[in-house]
């Protein structure tokens, strides 16, 4: 018999397992403060209303989140026999960098959103990096990224009704309901 494909196999496996071992060091040693000082730099410079918070409960899956806060909407729900409210809660959105199960790193975009109303938009994967590929250049254009959302999910616009990523509101929606046009 012939074992040397999965001899070959093997090897490769050996191989991915130390480099899952050397990309967790990476994150711990170096690319984790980097990646949290220069978001802070980011702030500092630009004055952007944001936060820094590093999420470290589970070991080798740590997220570092670049926040944008959360407030109120400004839409409430009126309630009922009275003349209270119940305010809607926006997150603003978040940038995220994620520690992945073996190491590498993966940032996204969490795009902002209304509770209570609609759907929130799916989040949005920009990459996904081995420690040693990562360059703290690239943050300046993740953060950049990562701003263009949401400026165009603040500036929504009804000529484009899935760029939100919500169902139709307003008139277009019940234009929608009466056409049969409907999703």
């Amino acid at each position: 018999m012939d074992y040397s494909n999965i001899k070959d196999k093997v090897a490769n496996y050996k191989i991915i397992l130390s480099n899952t071992s050397n990309y967790r060091k990476d994150w711990s040693g170096n690319l984790k403060g980097m990646i949290i000082d220069n978001l802070n730099k980011v702030i500092k410079k630009t004055k952007l209303s944001a936060y820094v918070e590093c999420k470290d409960d589970i070991e080798n899956l740590e997220v570092i989140n670049l926040s944008l806060g959360t407030e109120v909407s400004g839409i409430a729900e009126k309630l009922p026999g009275d003349k209270s409210k119940r305010p809607f809660i926006k997150s603003n959105g978040s940038l995220i960098f994620q520690q992945l199960f073996n190491g590498k790193v993966m940032m996204m975009i969490l795009y902002p959103y209304i509770e209570g109303y609609g759907q929130p938009k799916p989040p949005k994967t920009l990459e996904i990096l081995r420690p040693e590929e990562f360059k703290k250049e690239f943050i300046l254009k993740y953060v950049e990224q990562f701003l263009q959302e949401v400026i165009e999910w603040e500036d929504f616009d009804d000529d484009v009704p899935d760029k939100m990523g919500m169902n139709p509101i307003g008139f277009g929606a019940i234009q929608q309901l009466i056409d049969g046009t409907e999703g």
